[in-house]
């Protein structure tokens, strides 16, 4: 039994990413596997200062940060679901990547799967997204990337619900 984090940086709770994140959990707990799945949706995290501080001791932001990058240091497997702006990934998951500089050294040998979502219907525009998931992987020694699932052409709330995605992240979690 893996212990599994999810991370849905949507800032829609029940958007089209968040409930790709629901049938990963589904899979993952169908699997036998402990899954914890957390919204950043409304939570305070807030950004890097790049003031070191945490080189030191504790990082002076007492936020919702800190909760979730404990819960990355105890995880087998990190689920990182975003919906994708711009060619890249929201804000709340990129501010919590952010400050994960703290902790980023142990952050070691964990499995990362990816999940996103784009109103775009051209799959190329995941390409930036990817990048930017995988750079944060590549700093974390021994980590690999296991999976990913990329749902182009939803926008509304609930499109993702006829979207093939829908299995896909379910199988994913299954098999993670």
């Amino acid at each position: 039994m893996k212990k599994v984090l999810v991370l849905s940086g949507s800032p829609r709770k029940s958007g089209n990413s968040e409930t790709l994140c629901d049938r990963f959990v589904a899979g993952a707990r169908e699997a036998g596997h402990f899954v914890e799945k957390f919204s950043l949706a409304g939570k305070q995290i807030g950004f890097c200062r790049a003031c070191y501080a945490c080189k030191a001791g504790p990082c002076p932001q007492q936020d919702a940060a800190l909760v979730f990058i404990q819960k990355m240091l105890e995880a087998d497997v990190i689920v990182l679901g975003t919906p994708v702006y711009f060619y890249t990934m929201c804000a709340q998951l990129k501010a919590l990547i952010d400050r994960s500089v703290m902790a980023y050294p142990r952050i070691v040998n964990k499995e990362f799967y990816f999940i996103m979502t784009m109103a775009d219907t051209e799959p190329s525009c995941f390409t930036g997204t990817i990048e930017a998931l995988r750079g944060f992987v590549a700093c974390c020694e021994g980590s690999k990337e296991c999976g990913m699932v990329c749902a182009a052409g939803v926008y509304e709330r609930g499109e993702i619900k006829e979207h093939p995605a829908m299995q896909q992240a379910y199988e994913m979690g299954k098999s993670c």
